[in-house]
């Protein structure tokens, strides 16, 4: 099938095309100073009546006057839904996944929503598992699946960081592990504005849920999709956006035997559009569903140089 009409049958197994995006209706917060940068409590509207809560980390010295690339850092999953944003900002959980707070200390200006379910969008009403199954459950009988909200929610944070004066709207970028991984290529397809995309340990393959009856989260799963193809040739229609993606050859979760068939997929996609070079992988021997000193290095080269941000000065 030919990518346009790829990307076509794409958005038909979504649920259709997003509504147009209107008026953010930003709040903000309190702002507390950090190592380096300034952390900012705010929300903005997804859609009318949908607040997403977020933090925005902005390093020293920038401003409208010097601004700086930006990175949206999307959270894992984990079954952790008392933890979203506040994760990778730094404020809680697992100091392996505060990585943006690491990325505002290294310059850039870093975005971390709550998704869908997580921190302060959790339903109290119900237990967290069946929260997620009736969001998932409330978008497919409308006709759409939860990966059409999360998309329509990550495109309204490039909505907001395109539109703040302290952020250079021809750099930016989107970051994360696990479900947020999941999040990186799923908005590949949709999102021009990026200036390149990294995921970390997660491309869970149709053909690896059912060999190994994988209960994955439900943003993995796109009604009707593989009438057409499997999760790579979702991630493949994200050229010409350079993608990195990271793997731990022992991630139950993403069974490496499918992880290294998926890559070959997403490898041939970039190649028909003559951009081989804007797709690169990673697979650490040895390690598992983590973001080991490699991975986070190989990030770090990727956002730079598709930044255009400078190498890190020595200390010491």
């Amino acid at each position: 099938m030919e990518r346009d009409d790829l990307k076509a049958r794409l958005l038909e197994c979504l649920g259709g095309p997003w509504p147009v995006g209107g008026d953010l209706r930003v709040q903000t917060g309190s702002v507390s100073a950090r190592n380096g940068f300034r952390t900012q409590a705010l929300s903005y509207e997804a859609e009318p009546g949908d607040r997403v809560p977020a933090l925005l980390m902005v390093p020293d010295g920038v401003d409208a006057t010097n601004p700086a690339p930006a990175v949206v850092v999307w959270h894992q999953h984990n079954g952790q839904w008392d933890l979203g944003k506040s994760e990778p900002a730094g404020l809680a959980g697992n100091p392996m996944h505060h990585t943006g707070a690491a990325l505002a200390k290294l310059g850039f200006v870093v975005l971390c929503p709550d998704a869908l379910g997580f921190e302060e969008r959790r339903d109290q009403s119900l237990l967290d598992r069946e929260a997620e199954e009736f969001h998932f459950l409330r978008y497919l009988v409308a006709g759409r699946c939860l990966a059409w909200k999360n998309i329509l929610d990550m495109r309204r944070a490039i909505d907001f960081l395109w539109a703040r004066p302290e952020v250079d709207s021809t750099r930016i970028a989107g970051y994360g592990h696990s479900m947020g991984s999941t999040f990186s290529w799923l908005l590949g397809p949709w999102e021009p504005r990026l200036s390149c995309l990294v995921g970390n340990c997660c491309l869970p393959t149709y053909a690896a849920i059912h060999r190994h009856k994988l209960l994955h989260c439900f943003t993995n799963f796109i009604p009707g999709w593989m009438r057409y193809g499997d999760t790579p040739d979702i991630a493949g229609l994200s050229a010409p956006t350079p993608l990195l993606l990271n793997f731990g050859e022992l991630d139950r979760l993403s069974p490496i035997e499918e992880v290294r068939a998926g890559v070959e997929v997403i490898a041939r996609a970039y190649r028909e559009v003559g951009l081989a070079d804007r797709f690169s992988y990673f697979i650490e021997e040895g390690v598992g569903h983590v973001l080991s000193e490699a991975m986070w290095q190989r990030t770090g080269e990727w956002l730079r140089r598709h930044l255009r941000m400078p190498e890190p000065e020595a200390t010491g």
